[in-house]
């Protein structure tokens, strides 16, 4: 107990030292958050920088120094919470801060200014589980709030309250995950199909398709008119396949009651779709696949090892290309694959704008990408989970706290962050 009691004030003692020595300093202009390897806590760095927006302070995300920088108006309080947070800081003054936007401004750099943190909701149905979203176990260990909303509250005009949306791995095509052959006589499985045929028939739709493609169209909307949609795992393909069939009947009997429209693939329109054109749909209820959009199986050829699964994040031009370059800020060039229900994406398929992000060397097959529609962007990821490369059902969540510097985890929270940035005039 003695040892106890004393190592708690000395951790106080500590404390108050690092705060003393970090604010003594009048001089002391801006606090820059490192996001390179010096960085004892990337993910919850981010945690620091969106609350430091929510109370009002200036923040700039200098791109491509030190992997992604933050400089952040300097304040005890935030000192204070970056220690609570186990989150590296600097003390930088007016000279040290004028040295680095000099180098910024002759190197592959760009300094961004984030205006204010944004009104983050995640599309997650009541019955999803710990293990099933990895943004929201990102959200909720960086410390950045958000809120939950699933069909009805996106049919009712929720979405208007929103910056930014993320989807995970909801089957937009209403078919349930594909989940059908392998699990259609687990308690959860038939769980999931009881809530959506109650919210289906609560809302006015006759088959539970007929809902999410409502949902999958407004969304859409959503992101024509401005908003930011970040999604994961087979949510980026659902989507585009609900979309493109619109009202043709692409679900098996075995789903919905009623069999396939003959011709199905024939009345496809590619045109409707967020990213991906020209693919086929598998209308086979017993095989876990929705379409040749997901490169799995094909890819266990080229990845039967683990460790040869991983994909690179492309360089981009700061000064031109700030968008991109904020989507790959990391404090690694490559990160390391992890599977889903849609692992990986075929790039041959993927529409011509749409600009890639990361991807493996020599396949047809990309990782991350994003793009513009009207006045809002869409950015997807594939795969579950950062770190945990195959992540089966009923795995316990992964805790991220042992996982602090994860480059994955990290593509992730530069979309979260990305919504609050403004394009800042560079000063000559």
């Amino acid at each position: 107990m003695r040892y106890s009691l004393c190592f708690r004030a000395g951790w106080k003692i500590l404390a108050a030292v690092a705060i003393l020595a970090l604010s003594s300093n009048s001089q002391a202009a801006s606090l820059l958050i490192p996001m390179d390897d010096t960085q004892a806590d990337h993910l919850k760095a981010y945690g620091v920088t969106f609350q430091a927006l929510e109370k009002g302070y200036k923040a700039q995300w200098l791109l491509n120094y030190r992997a992604g920088s933050f400089l952040i108006d300097f304040s005890s309080e935030l000192v204070n919470q970056c220690l609570l947070m186990g989150v590296s800081c600097e003390k930088i003054t007016s000279g040290q801060q004028a040295d680095i936007y000099r180098q910024i401004e002759v190197e592959n750099m760009e300094r961004v200014e984030l205006e204010k943190a944004p009104a983050v909701a995640v599309y997650s149905p009541p019955t999803s589980q710990p293990w099933d979203d990895a943004v929201t176990l990102a959200l909720t260990y960086a410390e950045i709030k958000y809120d939950l909303i699933w069909d009805e509250d996106v049919l009712s005009g929720a979405l208007e309250e929103y910056d930014w949306l993320h989807c995970h791995h909801e089957d937009f095509t209403g078919q349930y995950g594909k989940f059908f052959a392998a699990f259609r006589n687990q308690l959860w499985y038939q769980a999931d199909v009881k809530t959506n045929e109650e919210m289906a028939r609560k809302l006015g739709f006759a088959k539970v398709p007929d809902m999410k493609l409502e949902v999958a169209r407004t969304i859409y909307d959503y992101v024509r008119r401005g908003g930011f949609l970040f999604s994961m795992c087979s949510a980026p393909e659902t989507i585009d396949i609900a979309l493109a069939a619109g009202e043709v009947d692409i679900v098996p009997a075995e789903l919905d009651g009623d069999p396939v429209d003959p011709g199905a693939h024939g009345m496809l329109d590619y045109s409707r779709t967020f990213a991906f054109e020209n693919f086929t749909l598998e209308l086979d209820a017993m095989r876990y696949r929705h379409s040749n959009i997901d490169t799995y199986p094909d890819r266990l050829m080229r990845f039967a090892d683990i460790q040869d699964d991983f994909f690179y994040l492309f360089d981009f031009a700061a000064k031109l290309d700030p968008v991109p370059t904020m989507l790959t800020q990391c404090h690694r060039s490559t990160v390391n694959g992890f599977m889903g229900q849609s692992t990986a994406w075929r790039k041959s398929l993927l529409k011509k704008f749409v600009t890639v992000l990361g991807q493996p060397d020599n396949f047809d097959e990309v990782r991350y990408i994003h793009g513009n529609l009207g006045r809002g962007t869409f950015t997807f990821l594939s795969g579950h989970d950062p770190e945990d490369y195959h992540h089966m059902v009923h795995d316990p969540p992964t805790d991220l706290s042992l996982h602090k510097n994860s480059p994955g985890y990290r593509l992730i929270l530069n979309n979260v962050l990305f919504p609050a940035a403004k394009k800042k005039e560079r000063k000559t």
